[in-house]
């Protein structure tokens, strides 16, 4: 699957001895550790979209977090190697072709390149690899047949071909989440899992294959028969396949802290007998809107591309989503917005400057910051000091207004 293009990042100069290794915060470890990656490529593997609908600002918050990371090992001289996946067959990407009488390809081809807009539009650094989960389906089903062999999944016996994993057989589950069996369970009803399904093992088994049903598209499984792969296993078969057998970090959303990425990591480590899967699972925060929980089924989302139609510069919308730290859960408003076009407009007003204080220092500041755990908040404050100084007229670099320039664009993703 085609990814997006990347937009030019400037190439930072090199000053003193150098910035801290980036450090993450583990939700598994339940702390901030430095994610060691030198001498090797750092490796990072983010849920991307199940495309059935538009990028809205939870999916660009979540990605410019993603993306702050990226820029800075790259900025550090580190090589990145990043995948992200489309889930682009699902159950909800059946429910919404069908409740719009749509061919469910049509659907999905149409949102994935909607996303790809949007991502240039806030120009996030693209994955090296972008992997659908159609095009990764032969794979997964040989994936599910060895954790068959090996005793970890096993078949329903109620003719469905439906295939679950064992947690009874994964006795690490439930420590990257930490949570209590009962919160588990409650979580799994409402995120997409069965766990009133009878027949299984466990409550809390997840689905691995998912047999033919008429009237939905399936695929040849091979000795597993006919069907589609489970969203959990798709991840870990996909991030193993072109990232081995353990990753730096998996990111994405706190929503898919679980099941998915609990479930995802327990397949993983099944079928590589290594653990732990990733030593840094890392999850941004939700978005709200105006004090509620911003939700396709509240019909209150904020879509990138229409933000974008009514003439909105993506850059504000970047530095609105920018301005409170990737991990919390936090809400978008017109202030938000507002506040992020100002900011827009006196930064470019302070690039424009002819001299200013220490573009130097100011980038040692950028770095150590980003370095410790995306502090993006701590970012925005030092350039607005840096920006009131310069508007103010204090300062004899004239070096600074370019080094600035460069800087924001390089470790911020801001274009000014």
């Amino acid at each position: 699957m085609e990814s997006w293009t990347a937009p030019a990042v400037p190439t930072l100069p090199r000053t003193g001895t150098g910035a801290a290794p980036l450090a993450l915060f583990d939700s598994a470890r339940r702390e901030t550790a430095p994610v060691e990656v030198d001498g090797r490529p750092a490796t990072m593997y983010v849920c991307g979209i199940t495309p059935y609908d538009a990028t809205h600002l939870g999916h660009a918050a979540t990605m410019i977090a993603f993306d702050l990371a990226n820029r800075v090992w790259r900025d550090a001289g580190h090589e990145v190697d990043y995948v992200q996946n489309v889930t682009d067959i699902d159950d909800p990407l059946l429910e919404r072709a069908a409740r719009d009488g749509e061919d469910w390809v049509v659907l999905a081809m149409r949102e994935t390149a909607l996303f790809r807009e949007d991502m240039e539009a806030l120009r996030i650094v693209p994955p090296k690899r972008y992997v659908g989960a159609v095009e990764s389906i032969p794979q997964i089903a040989r994936k599910v047949s060895a954790l068959i062999a090996s005793g970890h999944a096993y078949t329903l016996d109620d003719g469905t071909g439906d295939v679950y994993f064992s947690v009874a057989t994964a006795p690490r589950f439930g420590t990257e989440s930490n949570l209590s069996r009962t919160e588990m369970l409650r979580l799994a009803a409402e995120r997409g899992g069965d766990p009133q399904r009878p027949g299984k093992r466990d409550p809390l088994d997840p689905l691995l294959w998912l047999g033919l049903r008429e009237g939905e598209p399936a695929w040849d499984g091979g000795d597993l028969g006919p069907g589609r792969p489970g969203w959990h296993i798709e991840c870990a078969v996909i991030a193993q396949s072109l990232l081995g057998d353990t990753v730096d970090v998996q990111g994405g959303g706190n929503d898919l802290l679980f099941p998915h990425h609990e479930c995802s990591a327990a397949h993983a480590e099944a079928l590589s007998g290594k653990a732990p899967f990733a030593t840094h699972y890392v999850h941004a925060g939700m978005i709200g809107l105006d004090g509620d929980k911003m939700s396709k089924s509240q019909g209150n989302l904020v879509f990138v591309s229409r933000l974008r139609a009514d003439g909105v510069d993506p850059m504000a919308v970047r530095l609105g989503l920018l301005a409170d730290h990737y991990r919390n859960d936090r809400q978008w408003t017109d202030d938000v917005l507002k506040t992020g076009q100002q900011r827009l407009s006196r930064w470019r007003e302070a690039a424009r400057a002819g001299i200013g204080p220490s573009g130097v220092e100011l980038l040692a500041q950028l770095r150590e910051r980003l370095a410790d755990d995306l502090d993006s908040p701590g970012a925005l404050a030092a350039v607005d000091a840096w920006v009131d100084a310069t508007l103010a007229d204090a300062g004899d670099d004239r070096e600074a207004p370019a080094l600035m320039t460069a800087a924001v664009d390089a470790l911020l993703g801001i274009k000014l």
